[in-house]
This record gives structure tokens, C-alpha cells and sequence, in this order.
């Protein structure tokens, strides 16, 4: 029984890809409900739109401010160590959250600190996980294999998004935030038992710094690379205020709530589910070229969210978004691997993410003064046009439109599978 079970599994699915996969599928389950938990504990206290913008702008800042130092660190260190370590900081502050909120009325401050903890967190586990990923899968399988995880996370963020709106709407947010604590914890002790013996010792290097500038020359060498990041450092940070704030809001005043914003959200995880599903059998060769394209469609939500729309309508919008972005997603992920040396993927990973969520702190703190000054229609449909103009932009890279890629006859013979002794997380936009 057990002997078939591993049959059953593919060659490139060892220890550390099923332990990854499990781990993501339950942070995600906890943490897309915590997102709707979160904005509503902010309201439920008497909060404004703007007072939900500092509280998502308070866990933004630290992931930008220590990203650099997370992914130097996740390149000296053992990457499931620093990955452990994050999701035990993440749990603490995400329970102390709920013990607040269950308390009574939390104060704006309390909310913000342990919003920053957990950003904190987030800022060394990102490139840690993204590196243990990346390293972790062989050239010929690596599209299939991030396909895959990303199809069994984004499953995960279906079913959180749609169970942690109901659940705010049935017996309130501080519950929510309860079981995303619970879920960090279960997560912290299935990535204790990753292993990392497959991964080259690293060399002595010179240094923090030294490693940081290693990065930097290997990061800004690439201009598909740091041009794809400098697209989304806007395109995150506009999306993320139309859904972290503008989003909720819109939810609350025109479609009924938390329960259908969750279910919204709920499409869009299933559009993603999609997307990588399609990613298994599609390879296409223009790597960056197709993903991009297929950035435009994250304008939509922002537009649907101005006009308003029904909620029929918002989740047709919100499930064909998901597909499309993740296109992008998997097609991303396999330029990096194909092209980062292993020994620098955190690094490169810090920089990626670092630049990705630069802009988001000021867009979220910013998304209340701009709806008072221009109305939140207003604030939307510039949202959409950001999108449209920096994903057309990048388009003028030549890389972008050119790098393609490699097969077994371009790269010879691949790497050996990884031994199933042997590794997988995020997700951009």
C-alpha cells in the first residue's frame, strides 16, 4: 500500500516538494482568511478606509525594510531554519492579534504593531522559500513542478478566502485570525522537517554587504529581471490598495459584506487554480512575453470595483484574472530557475520581492487620502490605468519579448531528479 503510493507520485515530488506543498496549502488556508479577518477587525473597531490602509500599510513596510537582510540571511543559513523561525514569529504575533480583537476593541497602534511583527517575518521567510523552491526541482520538470504547487496553494487560497469570509460574517474576525496563528504553527513543524543535504555548502563570503552587492550585480545585470520588478513594484502596490482597502469598502457599502468580497476573492484562487492547471500542459516558449501579456488583465478588478459591479459579475472578473496572472506566475518562476545560480537564488528572490512590495507600504497608507481627494471611483479607475501602463512598458524590454526557454538540447544533459529523500512557496500579484 505504502509502495503504490509512491508510484503514484512523480519523480520530481521527493520529501521536500511534499512537505512545501502541504505546508503552503495550510498557511494559505489561514492567511487568506486572516486578509479578510483583518480589514474587518479594523472596521468592527470603529475604524475608516483609512485606518484599514495603516493597518495593511504597518505589515507592508518591515517585509520591504528587512526583505535584503532575509535573503542574505537564507543564503548563509540553513533556508528551513530561517523559514521555521518566521513562521513561529508569525504565529505569536497573528495569535496575540486574535487575543485582542476576541478581548474587546483593539486599539489602531495594537493592530499596526502586530500587523509590522508579521511583516517581519514574512521579509526572511519569502526568500528563503522561494530559494529552497527554486533549488529544488530539475530543469526538464521545473514549469510542471511550480504548475503544480501553485495550483495545490492557490486551491488553498480558494477555500481560505471563501471560509474566512463566512466565517467573519458568522462569528466574527478575531476567530479568523485565531486558526491563521493555529495554521503557522502546523506549517512551522512540517518545515522543520525539511531537508537540506541536497543544497551545496556555501564558500565564506566577505560579509553581509559583500553578499548584498553579489546580489545587486547579479539582479541589475538582467534587465528583463530588475524591468519586470520595477512593473510590479506599481502594479502590487496599486492592486493591493484596491483590494486590501478599497476592496472591503466597496464590499461593505454595495454588495452585501464580508461574505461576498470573500467569495469574490474565493474566484479569483479558483481563476489561479486554473491558470495553473493549464501551466502543467502549456510550456510556451517565450517565457516573459506570454506572462506578461497576461499581466493586463489585473486591471479589471480595480474596474470592476469603480463601476460598481454585480457580484455575478465580480467574480467572472475576478476567476478569468486569476487564470491569466498565473500564467505570468509560473512562467516567472521558471525564468528564475533557468537562469539565477542556485547559490544566489534568495538573494535575487530579496531583491525580486523587495522591489515587487517597495511602493505597496505608501499605497495602502496613501489609499484613504486619496479617496477622500478624488473619490473612490476615481481612486480605482487610476488603479486599472497604472496597471495597463507599466505592464506596456515593460513590453518595450527586449528581453522581455525575447528570452526563451531552454530545452535538453539547448542545456545538454539536466540535473539528476532530486532523490525522493528530497522539496516547495508565494506568488507575485
Amino acid at each position: 500500500m505504502p509502495t503504490s503510493a509512491v508510484r503514484r507520485r512523480p519523480s520530481w515530488a521527493g520529501r521536500n516538494y511534499t512537505l512545501l506543498t502541504a505546508s503552503a496549502v495550510v498557511t494559505n488556508l489561514g492567511s487568506h482568511g486572516a486578509l479578510i479577518a483583518s480589514a474587518f477587525a479594523v472596521l468592527g473597531a470603529g475604524g475608516d478606509g483609512g485606518d484599514v490602509g495603516l493597518v495593511a500599510a504597518a505589515r507592508t513596510l518591515p517585509l520591504v525594510l528587512f526583505l535584503l537582510i532575509g535573503g542574505a540571511v537564507a543564503d548563509r543559513l540553513p533556508r528551513h531554519h530561517v523559514m521555521v523561525a518566521a513562521n513561529v514569529l508569525n504565529c505569536v504575533s497573528q495569535a496575540a492579534f486574535a487575543a485582542l480583537v476576541l478581548a474587546g476593541e483593539p486599539l489602531l497602534w495594537q493592530m499596526m504593531l502586530l500587523s509590522g511583527l508579521g511583516g517581519a517575518g514574512q521579509a526572511f521567510f519569502n526568500p528563503a522559500a522561494e530559494g529552497m523552491l527554486l533549488s529544488s526541482v530539475d530543469d526538464e520538470q521545473a514549469g510542471r513542478a511550480f504548475a503544480v504547487f501553485r495550483m495545490a496553494m492557490h486551491g488553498a487560497t480558494l477555500g481560505g478566502a471563501a471560509l474566512g469570509g463566512a466565517m467573519v460574517a458568522a462569528i466574527g474576525p478575531g476567530w479568523v485570525l485565531a486558526a491563521d496563528a493555529a495554521a503557522f504553527a502546523v506549517a512551522a513543524v512540517l518545515r522543520a522537517f525539511l531537508d537540506v543535504k541536497h543544497i551545496p555548502a556555501r564558500a565564506p563570503g566577505g560579509g553581509m554587504l559583500a553578499d548584498l552587492r553579489d546580489g545587486w550585480r547579479e539582479f541589475t545585470g538582467r534587465p528583463w529581471l530588475w524591468g519586470i520588478v520595477v512593473q510590479f513594484s506599481v502594479a502590487n502596490a496599486v492592486v493591493g490598495a484596491a483590494d486590501a482597502v478599497y476592496g472591503p469598502l466597496v464590499a461593505r457599502d454595495h454588495l452585501g459584506g464580508a461574505a461576498p468580497w470573500g467569495v469574490a476573492l474565493a474566484f479569483f484562487g479558483g481563476g489561479t487554480v486554473t491558470g495553473a492547471l493549464l501551466m502543467t500542459r502549456w510550456q510556451p516558449r517565450r517565457l516573459l512575453l506570454v506572462g506578461t501579456l497576461c499581466v493586463f488583465p489585473l486591471a479589471l478588478p480595480s474596474a470592476a470595483l469603480a463601476l460598481p459591479v454585480p457580484v455575478g459579475v465580480l467574480c467572472t472578473v475576478m476567476f478569468l484574472t486569476g487564470v491569466s496572472v498565473e500564467v505570468f506566475g509560473v512562467s516567472w518562476m521558471t525564468a528564475l530557475h533557468q537562469e539565477i545560480p542556485e547559490e544566489k537564488l534568495s538573494r535575487v528572490s530579496a531583491y525580486d520581492w523587495f522591489g515587487s512590495v517597495a511602493m505597496v507600504p505608501a499605497a495602502m497608507a496613501l489609499a484613504g487620502p486619496a479617496e477622500t481627494a478624488f473619490g473612490r471611483t476615481d481612486a480605482l479607475w487610476g488603479c486599472a490605468a497604472l496597471v495597463v501602463v507599466v505592464t506596456a512598458a515593460v513590453l518595450c524590454v527586449p528581453d522581455v519579448r525575447n528570452l526563451r526557454r531552454r530545452t535538453r538540447q539547448i542545456t545538454g544533459a539536466v540535473d539528476a531528479p532530486v532523490p525522493a529523500g528530497d522539496q516547495a512557496e508565494p506568488t507575485r500579484g
